[in-house]
């Protein structure tokens, strides 16, 4: 929902990210001083504001930030950390009298259109915003710009980009840049020897996950690399057996390949059986996007060369936060997009990473 050969050009873009954290954190301070002002006076904190399509959001009508957050399966590993960042915000919204909903999809198998329902049942409980990631923007991009015409803010965080968001109208973009991720990884595997990368892709045709494993492709080709895709029925996400034996075929296929990458961290620790099996972990390299305990226990123990963390603690906090700031008081930083990644966790900072796991942001 995150570096050997990327070092220097991931570098500077996370000095670039950095300007935009330093931002933020002032931001959540302002949250904190705005929410306890507002507990003294009763919690009524909000003010009219206009909403990124020009209308008059609820907030205006209630004096009171209502947010509608949509994400994932909230058993999902990756979702559960994001969701863990927007219940901290939530805190601070629901000090001064806000609420926050989260609305998630029952599974993955129908993400575009099911999420597009989602948007509308957001809509129909006319909150001061709606934020959600644009994953299909051929099913959900309509149902966001009609957020946006009945007066609701809009943020979307986590996928899409700016580009997506300045096509639908929304506000601002909260997260990584899923493509130059992918290119981060591409040069790493590169970097590192691999000469023909795999990109497991376990939903195909949602925007982020196809540009992941396009800047895989477009890194590993920079440096003199090849790397094609696996795209696998979306039926298989969550089903370790069924993706593990797709990539042990693939390998068993294909002896050139001597490198894969999954989207997520579920299909990694299949990805990792699937070497296995194949007999080919000798050869094979692993690299991931996002984290969970089992990539950096890989990573510690030199059997993964990398997982990419989009941070997505930081996505569900920043995205609630900055909302609610901006309907109350106006507050809204001046960077579009705000990047919350791509960090490359490898072993040279793998333990800091492992600490912020422990933590539960991470």
């Amino acid at each position: 929902m995150e570096r050997t050969q990327t070092r220097r050009p991931l570098g500077r873009r996370l000095s670039r990210s950095g300007l935009t954290t330093v931002s933020l954190l002032a931001l959540a301070t302002t949250a904190l001083t705005g929410c306890a002002s507002g507990k003294a006076t009763g919690g009524d904190t909000g003010t009219a504001t206009a909403s990124a399509g020009g209308g008059t959001t609820s907030t205006a009508k209630t004096g009171k930030v209502s947010l509608v957050v949509i994400g994932g399966k909230s058993d999902d590993p990756f979702w559960s950390t994001v969701k863990r960042g927007v219940d901290d915000a939530a805190k601070l919204v629901k000090a001064g009298g806000g609420t926050v909903t989260y609305l998630g999809p029952a599974n993955y198998d129908n993400l575009g259109p099911d999420v597009a329902k989602l948007t509308q049942t957001a809509i129909s409980q006319n909150p001061s915003a709606i934020l959600v990631p644009d994953w299909v923007p051929e099913n959900q991009d309509s149902a966001i710009k009609e957020a946006i015409a009945k007066g609701i803010t809009v943020f979307t965080y986590n996928s899409g980009g700016i580009t997506a968001a300045d096509k639908v109208g929304a506000l601002k973009y909260i997260g990584s840049d899923d493509y130059q991720a992918g290119k981060a990884g591409g040069v790493a595997f590169a970097e590192a020897g691999a000469k023909n990368v795999l990109c497991v892709n376990t939903v195909p045709g949602a925007a982020n996950s196809e540009a992941r494993c396009k800047g895989i492709k477009d890194g590993a080709t920079s440096k003199g690399s090849s790397s094609k895709q696996l795209p696998l029925p979306s039926s298989n996400f969550g089903n370790p057996s069924a993706v593990s034996q797709a990539i042990k075929a693939a390998l068993l296929k294909d002896s050139s390949i001597d490198a894969v990458v999954t989207i997520g961290v579920g299909d990694a620790d299949s990805a990792a059986a699937a070497i296995k099996q194949a007999g080919v972990d000798s050869k094979v390299k692993l690299g991931t996007f996002d984290l969970s305990q089992s990539q950096l226990d890989r990573i510690k123990a030199g059997n993964e060369l990398f997982a990419i963390d989009q941070q997505p603690y930081l996505q569900g906090f920043y995205v609630v936060s900055m909302a609610s700031q901006y309907l109350s008081y106006g507050v809204l930083p001046p960077q579009n997009p705000i990047l919350t990644g791509p960090l490359l966790v490898t072993k040279d900072n793998v333990d800091k990473a492992i600490a912020g796991t422990k933590a539960g942001v991470r």
